[in-house]
């Protein structure tokens, strides 16, 4: 969920976005030629790679410290220079998960470290002979939950739960995106079209992936609707329920506004939603970015001897976040896993003030796989 950063990251102008590698030629594998493959082979013949260097520069969703002073002209052209570089990463999943889903279709799928997908699913139509499956087609929108920076570890919820399911997926989540950016004019268009056009590989998506709102509920806004310490009144009731409903609303449009579009543009494609978990508003943040919470508690005199006061709020705040989410599976083919609770309530099971660490990330991959499974039986190992 990390809040991206509004700073410029250097006086520098320049003029072009990284180069995305190059297609590579064994990506084009024709039907036939061997067998089935798993999600790693079929990666290493389409020449998927890690992301650019300057995303990596980039990191999570936020830029390195300016040179002082820089001018408005230079801080212009460096806002335009990181949205060719976010472009540019965008362009590089979808043709890589392009190239490794098309090999995987016509040569066929074969489940991850050995599991045998045709013993368990034994006479389905999903499985073919030798073992192999259709493979599931998924793509994702969100925030870092789901865009994690892969130098700190293995990545957040998506790549985990891609290594478990033996399929690619598309991510097109981005760190510290908001509900309301990315069904606001320019991601809706994106979002539009990638429904519209259906699995880059053939056939419309199974299944999209959303993870979204932690982003829009905390960081500078918080203080709107977080009372004044007040040692006389349960914890709970610091939060202005009135306000942060306010701002909940906005995020329940964007959802009900995601529902809407896949209703009219791709009605066979399951969503699938989840509610983060019961973050510590601790005051760590990570890449120079954050905290996102605690700076709020401060500022409205929160005693700091008494942490449990801070953390009875946030996890007021997820348990409505996560009851208005889950109110949107009244809709046909809209599923919640239920994350909150999943990390033990203490900070080590936490990498920063709104991301778990990396064995957190792995158990909420866990979690998506054993969903996926449920909705999915004969396709997912």
């Amino acid at each position: 969920m990390a809040k991206k950063s509004k700073k410029a990251t250097s006086s520098k102008p320049r003029k072009t976005a990284a180069k995305a590698p190059k297609r590579q030629a064994a990506s084009l594998t024709p039907a036939g030629e061997g067998g089935p493959v798993t999600l790693a082979e079929a990666q290493a013949l389409a020449g998927a790679g890690a992301p650019s260097k300057a995303m990596r520069r980039v990191g999570a969703g936020g830029a390195a410290t300016p040179a002082a002073g820089p001018s408005p002209e230079a801080v212009a052209e460096e806002r335009e220079h990181l949205k060719q570089q976010q472009d540019a990463e965008r362009e590089r999943r979808l043709r890589e998960y392009t190239d490794t889903m098309t090999i995987m279709k016509r040569r066929g799928a074969r489940a991850p470290d050995g599991k045998a997908l045709a013993k368990a699913r034994k006479g389905s139509a999903a499985v073919r002979a030798g073992g192999s499956f259709k493979p599931l087609q998924v793509f994702a929108e969100g925030d870092s939950w789901f865009d994690y920076p892969p130098f700190l570890f293995h990545g957040g919820i998506i790549p985990r739960l891609q290594d478990r399911l033996g399929v690619p997926i598309l991510n097109m989540a981005s760190a510290g995106d908001e509900v309301r950016l990315m069904l606001g004019v320019e991601e809706r268009k994106r979002l539009i079209k990638t429904l519209v056009d259906g699995c880059p590989a053939g056939e419309p998506w199974d299944v999209l992936l959303f993870s979204g709102g932690g982003n829009d509920i905390v960081d500078n806004p918080m203080a709107l609707w977080v009372r004044d310490w007040d040692p006389t009144i349960d914890p709970k009731h610091h939060l202005d329920s009135t306000r942060f409903a306010a701002a909940l609303a906005i995020v329940r449009a964007g959802y009900e506004d995601l529902i809407a579009l896949r209703n009219k543009l791709s009605p066979n494609t399951h969503i699938v939603l989840h509610g983060y978990d019961f973050a510590i508003p601790d005051g760590r943040g990570v890449c120079g970015l954050g905290p996102w919470m605690k700076p709020t508690f401060d500022l409205h005199g929160f005693p700091e001897t008494n942490r449990a006061a801070s953390q009875a709020v946030v996890t007021e705040m997820l348990r409505q976040f996560a009851a208005m989410v889950k109110s949107m599976t009244i809709a046909a083919a809209v599923t919640y896993i239920e994350t909150q609770g999943t990390l033990a309530p203490k900070t080590s099971s936490w990498h920063n003030e709104l991301h778990p660490s990396s064995d957190g990330f792995d158990k909420f991959a866990d979690k998506f796989q054993a969903h996926l499974k449920e909705q999915f039986p004969d396709r997912v190992a």
